[in-house]
């Protein structure tokens, strides 16, 4: 049980991020010093959200430099703070190379934070940022689960460099952590595994899983139909809470599957529908099993992911963050009408 200073600074990697950037918000709103690494600082574009963010709250905001390929480069940025929370990680589910572009920052990107906590003295707590794909690979491993809803005890057992690669960073990684922190004794950690994080960016940045899905909703993208997959939702703002919380609170422990509700994409287009009627070429239907087959591949969807997720429900139990995190839902209806009312405002669609 470690108890952190509101006093001492708080390191945020990736603090540009989708989710990074509002944990950042919520720190600064806080009145907190935030250290938040970025890959090039040099590249002012894209972190000039988070200098408007300290001109409009009370905390104080320290840009750093650090890339996860290289060792060493976080010991700056983490001088002083006792609580680090680790965002940084890559997102893509097309890749040309996994190894290089998934494998190796997840996995050694999280080795060489964790490595610069044991040898920077102050660090008390990490709070790492997994994901629900480090607990289930596909929606058909959730069915063989006893009472059919992913609990934190299950991991992801089924993916692989080959299917589901992300996936399988997220799982390496924090296996890692869970090693690594079993090797110290100086700080704990935390873990939190979000599902798939909807709701409004701090930015217009659009190379985001999440907001290109969004925008393919408004945009007429699959307006003849979708594909039957199934999400656990949680809103970036309830993750960016979850991260504080499991900073913060002394008792929290383990990992944390972050969820509000589990929806399918047609009812996610049915619930936008609601708000926005026809000013959207929403979807109205599936597309049908044989054709996601045919042109799967042609978006990215193996045979395999078509076989083993295409058409199955999911379940999650998130009542662990209620309990330990303190966690009350933002409803799905609220994030997706957020988010897509974002992008209106932002000139994205």
């Amino acid at each position: 049980m470690k108890e952190i200073n509101p006093q001492s600074p708080v390191l945020v990697t990736g603090a540009s991020g989708y989710v990074a950037s509002w944990v950042v918000k919520e720190l600064l709103e806080k009145g907190h010093t935030v250290h938040a690494t970025v890959r090039n600082l040099s590249n002012k574009q894209r972190f000039e959200h988070l200098l408007r963010l300290e001109d409009q709250t009370p905390g104080t905001l320290k840009m750093f430099e650090a890339d996860l390929m290289q060792l060493g480069s976080f010991q700056e940025a983490m001088k002083g703070c006792e609580l680090v929370i680790h965002t940084a990680s890559p997102f893509f589910l097309k890749v040309k190379d996994a190894q290089k572009q998934l494998i190796d920052p997840a996995l050694k990107g999280t080795r060489n934070v964790l490595q610069s906590a044991n040898e920077t003295s102050s660090v008390k707590r990490i709070v790492l940022t997994s994901s629900v794909a480090a607990v289930y690979g596909d929606a058909a491993d959730i069915q063989e689960i006893p009472g059919g809803a992913a609990n934190e005890e299950n991991w992801n057992h089924s993916s692989s460099l080959t299917h589901q690669p992300y996936s399988y960073s997220k799982t390496l990684a924090e296996k890692e952590a869970w090693k690594m922190v079993g090797e110290q004794d100086q700080w704990d950690l935390v873990v939190i595994n979000p599902g798939f994080i909807m709701g409004p960016s701090l930015t217009k940045r659009t190379d985001s899983i999440s907001i290109d899905f969004m925008r393919s909703m408004g945009s007429g993208k699959f307006r003849m139909g979708l594909p039957h997959l199934c999400f656990g939702i949680v809103d970036v703002r309830d993750v960016a809470k979850a991260h504080l919380q499991a900073g913060f609170l002394p008792q929290a422990s383990g990992r944390h599957i972050t969820v509000a509700e589990s929806m399918a994409t047609l009812e996610m287009a049915s619930l936008l529908g609601k708000t926005f009627g026809d000013k959207y070429s929403l979807p109205k239907s599936y597309l049908p099993k044989f054709l996601i087959y045919l042109f799967g591949p042609l978006q990215g969807f193996t045979w395999k992911y078509v076989k083993r997720n295409v058409g199955y429900s999911l379940n999650f139990d998130n009542s662990y963050s209620k309990k330990d995190l303190q966690m009350e839902y933002l409803p799905v209806e609220q994030t997706l009408v957020e988010h897509l009312r974002q992008l209106e405002r932002d000139g994205l669609l």
